[in-house]
């Protein structure tokens, strides 16, 4: 088992060649902790995991990721306990893979997935699987991921504009991201990635004021609940 206090010649050559800066304490220990198996992890507060996806994000823009732990084998080593360090809340588009833009392994992440990344009035399903990581596994970084062109935020636009309606539970799923269509209109910019980045701001404050298992852990400092967007086009991700 490796140890964070012995950095091996195979490590070095995996980090440098990734394009990290070793002189970053907080860089190498973010990348060390990905190469150790979950149950012998470190455990990380909110700053940290936020500059551990930040970091994966990183390296999948420049090509130069690191792909840890995806073998079976990998997974065979988690099935008794998980410890990961970050909830993503991201879209279920096809394009939006949490796992691969932030070069995360298995473990790593707890993801939720919903059209639209939707939070508030989307119900006990997707606040309870978010409540669950924190109270449960302990995991200090909560992430609202929205994405550029997302055909959810632009549905609920053609809806106020059109005054339509949608087929089935779309209809009422895409209802839930109206708030934020009007709460940005007369921004100045782009309507729709207004309206997006509005969509996250509104999931960020829901959770922040989610009683009783996320708001005093927000409150305390040991939970950090963040925005932010990707872009399909660089593959960035820019924290709200």
């Amino acid at each position: 088992m490796k140890s964070l206090s012995t950095v091996s010649r195979r490590d070095f050559f995996t980090l440098a060649t990734a394009g990290l800066s070793l002189a970053n304490p907080s860089v190498l220990f973010a990348e060390l902790r990905r190469e150790l198996p979950s149950e012998a992890r470190p455990s990380m507060n909110p700053d940290q995991a936020l500059r551990d996806l930040l970091h994966g994000n990183l390296r999948f823009v420049k090509g130069q990721t690191l792909a840890p732990r995806r073998t079976p084998a990998d997974f065979s080593r988690l099935a008794a306990a998980q410890h990961p360090e970050a909830v993503v809340v991201s879209c279920a588009d096809s394009r939006v893979a949490p796992e691969i833009l932030f070069d995360a392994g298995v473990g790593d992440i707890f993801v939720v997935r919903i059209a639209g990344n939707v939070i508030d009035g989307a119900g006990v399903v997707v606040k309870g699987s978010i409540e669950y990581a924190v109270a449960e596994l302990n995991v200090p970084l909560i992430m609202v991921l929205g994405h550029s062109g997302c055909g959810a935020v632009k549905a609920a636009k053609h809806l106020i504009e059109d005054k339509g309606s949608l087929p089935g539970a779309i209809n009422g799923l895409v209802e839930l991201i109206e708030p934020a269509v009007i709460q940005s209109k007369g921004e100045s910019g782009d309507a729709l990635a207004n309206a997006i980045k509005k969509n996250v701001e509104i999931g960020v404050a829901r959770l922040k004021e989610l009683e009783p298992i996320l708001a005093p852990r927000a409150r305390d400092g040991k939970l950090k609940i963040v925005g932010a967007t990707y872009d399909l086009h660089t593959g960035t991700v820019d924290v709200v």
